[in-house]
């Protein structure tokens, strides 16, 4: 924090400085915490539990069928292919435990997604769940990976259920298209089979890599952020102690809906919560909102992360209001920017803040969040986390001062290696040790950070610069507003215009009403000049809405 003397403002309880060298790999953090926590619960899905000790001998035999049946060697590239379940934390531990690095996979990638990717990483095994082995089928022989390992939703909640579970998805629901795999392993054999031998403890060192995490592939093909075990560890350090004020070891209980192969789950609920032994809540499909509703009306949960549209949605549904939120001590949210509609309404239901966090997958993520002592500032994602320096540059690279506009930039251990077999898309985002973001945002006075929006999807209206979040944040503010998209189309009179997207939360809410409604917040140039009404927006996994899916739909429309 050195170099900035006016971020004058930061919590009393949160240090300046962590020990990010406390461990020297995340198998390190988890060694500690199976033999501290014991048989406490780690993770609950579905109804069924798994202790510490019971993640560590399952991890320990996927582990030990790696080594000793696969004779994989330490930096073998292990594809994780799954939504939330036990079997994604067994995977992924038992992986990094036999000395190998976890490539996490969106399980809704399609056929040529998952080609690129394992060609890109160079994979050698392919764990997936057998929902999404149809699309696995069609590539097979086009990628690296020498194994594949399959599992079923039901795998690991035990006996009966497991079966009826795996009956049901399969025959009843026919979620699992009909495919080919013939040398696929199933999960429940590499457990059995590891099980008869023991694994090797690997040394790892810290600068080695625990991570590809692929980014979403906004502009161009998506690349793999190479992150180390420093990397992991230093951002887990960050965030528990940003958190440790608020939360005491073995008593809490986290709700995880974003996905675990999500670098925001992946790091915040996964890691920073398993240091601490808390109860992991997983939820295999969040978009089930009643069904997730009742799942929570089953625990007296204490944590909750999650993107906005997943808040919004919640606080749509009357069981959610119902809820007793007695317990409830920190909600976050990150991966896109939280509306002040419902952020205001997050807390006039549960009576907690919603404190908004600012990542990337390039930071591992968590660089900036807000204070959780009741100090945070609405419309910011905060102040730099321990040992974080961040700072705003201008299309030259030059440093502008507090309250100026630029690009923001971030300087900590959480920072990724680089890409992954790319060395000039790595040095065309680093300053020295500054990662550039692509995002515009401000640092006020007190050192809290605004992001005003990603620079390549600023709308430039007759010279003059608008924001899609800020018109965004504007049109979630109507009442009859669910969800809405802002972009920017050529226009021959004023190099673009504004265009809005809008999910309606009743359906007679007119674009006549929407523009009114913006005409009271708004001067006239970030007005849209247009308002579509749509049944849903294109979102990411995570639910972060696509703002190019829109444009690209918007410019077929118009074809």
């Amino acid at each position: 924090m050195q170099d900035y003397p006016w971020l004058k403002f930061y919590p009393s309880s949160v240090p300046k400085e962590v020990d990010v060298n406390a461990y020297s790999s995340v198998v390190d953090l988890f060694e500690e915490s199976v033999k501290k926590y014991g048989k406490a619960i780690a993770y609950e899905c579905m109804g069924k539990t798994m202790t510490f000790e019971e993640l560590d001998r399952l991890s320990g035999d996927f582990a030990a069928y790696l080594q000793n049946e696969l004779k994989l060697q330490p930096g073998s590239r292990v594809a994780i292919q799954m939504p939330n379940c036990l079997q994604y934390p067994v995977a992924m531990f038992g992986s990094l435990r036999a000395g190998m690095v976890a490539v996490n996979t969106n399980p809704l990638y399609t056929a040529s997604e998952m080609k690129h990717q394992f060609n890109d990483a160079g994979v050698d095994v392919v764990v997936i769940l057998a929902n999404f082995a149809a699309n696995l089928q069609k590539v097979r022989k086009e990628i690296p990976a020498k194994h594949i390992i399959i599992t079923e939703l039901g795998d690991l909640l035990g006996g009966l259920k497991g079966g009826i579970v795996n009956f049901v998805v399969k025959y009843i629901k026919k979620m699992v298209p009909s495919y080919s795999l013939p040398k696929a392993i199933p999960f429940k054999t590499v457990l059995s089979q590891g099980k008869n031998s023991t694994f090797k403890h690997v040394e790892m060192k810290p600068g080695q890599a625990a991570f590809l995490q692929y980014t979403g592939g906004t502009t161009g093909v998506s690349k793999g952020a190479e992150l180390t075990h420093a990397n992991i560890v230093a951002n887990m350090q960050q965030i528990s102690a940003w958190m440790k004020p608020k939360l005491k070891d073995k008593e809490e209980i986290v709700i995880t809906a974003l996905p675990l192969y999500h670098i925001f789950a992946l790091t915040v609920n996964c890691l920073a919560m398993l240091k601490i032994g808390a109860h992991n809540v997983l939820i295999t499909n969040p978009r089930d909102m009643p069904a997730f509703c009742k799942e929570l009306s089953k625990h007296k949960f204490t944590v909750i992360t999650g993107v906005n549209t997943l808040f919004n949605g919640l606080l749509n549904q009357e069981a959610f209001r119902n809820l007793d939120f007695d317990s409830l001590k920190i909600a976050v949210g990150g991966g896109m920017a939280v509306q002040k509609a419902t952020s205001d309404n997050w807390r006039k239901v549960t009576g907690t803040p919603l404190a908004e966090g600012y990542g990337l997958t390039e930071t591992s993520p968590v660089a900036t969040c807000n204070p959780i002592d009741g100090t945070e500032r609405i419309g910011t994602i905060g102040i730099p986390l321990p040992n974080t320096n961040v700072k705003i540059i201008d299309d030259l690279g030059n440093d502008l001062p507090a309250g100026e506009r630029g690009e923001l930039c971030i300087k900590g251990p959480q920072v990724m290696k680089g890409y992954w077999n790319r060395p000039q898309e790595t040095a065309d985002v680093f300053i020295g040790d500054w990662f550039k973001t692509g995002d515009i945002a401000v640092i006020n006075g007190d050192g809290f950070v605004k992001i005003v929006d990603r620079k390549k999807e600023m709308i430039l209206v007759s010279g003059f610069n608008v924001y899609p979040n800020e018109v965004e944040d504007v049109i979630a503010s109507h009442p009859k507003v669910l969800e809405v998209g802002v972009i920017g189309m050529p226009d021959d009179k004023s190099t673009e215009r504004v265009v809005a997207y809008v999910v309606p939360k009743d359906k007679s809410v007119t674009s006549e009403d929407i523009i009114s409604h913006c005409r009271e917040e708004l001067t006239n140039y970030k007005i849209p000049k247009e308002v579509f009404f749509t049944d849903e927006l294109p979102k990411t996994n995570v639910g972060k809405i696509l703002r190019r899916k829109i444009k690209e739909k918007h410019e077929k429309t118009l074809a």
